[in-house]
């Protein structure tokens, strides 16, 4: 028996699938519309059973255990928050990865536009103008939300992973886009 709060902290753990994929780790369906409130309820729950504060007199495998089980629970709810990773995996689970390395054609429209709002971005910045670079941020952000709803038809409704993976990679140019904002706004504080 390994020793912890209540003195059966084995026992806890014996009951968590570790070898599970994220969403049955969780309890939650293969969705991407997820429920947040019960990811992180199940995630606290989780992580209070491995915690390695529970191991503190066991033995040094058992340590090393319980910190690799807190890493992989941590990781997997990770995963499984971010509205980007959680489509991602998704979309590996299925088979049908992002494929980012290899495909990086973007039609020539959504291509200008990042073209166009990166410009703005430097014109704003240079200009040190915040309240362009905000409304610019708010747009992006308005974007991504759209795209994150067209995920979840796509994924969750229509199972048309192609289309889905084609999304990711729009909304991965939103994000890298959204954080040279951020590093705009924040370089007009200092």
């Amino acid at each position: 028996m390994r020793p912890g709060k209540d003195g059966d902290a084995a026992s806890a753990l014996d009951e968590i699938d570790f070898g599970a994929d994220h969403f049955t780790l969780f309890g939650l369906a293969p969705f991407f519309r997820v429920d947040l409130p019960a990811l992180d309820k199940r995630f606290r729950e989780l992580l209070a059973r491995v915690h390695p504060d529970r191991f503190t007199q066991a033995g040094a495998s058992e340590r090393r255990a319980s910190l690799q089980w807190a890493t992989r629970i941590n990781e997997a709810y990770q995963t499984l928050k971010i509205p980007l990773s959680r489509a991602r995996y998704l979309l590996d689970r299925a088979g049908r990865g992002v494929d980012q390395d290899n495909n990086t054609v973007m039609p020539p429209e959504f291509l200008m536009e990042q073209m166009e709002w990166r410009e703005a971005v430097a014109e704003a910045r240079a200009a040190r103008e915040a309240a362009e670079l905000e409304q610019l941020h708010y747009r992006v952000k308005q974007r991504m939300n759209k795209g994150y709803d067209q995920l979840a038809e796509l994924l969750d409704d229509r199972r048309d992973y192609a289309a889905a993976a084609e999304r990711v990679r729009r909304l991965m140019f939103l994000e890298k886009l959204l954080f040279e904002i951020d590093d705009a706004m924040a370089a007009l504080e200092t």
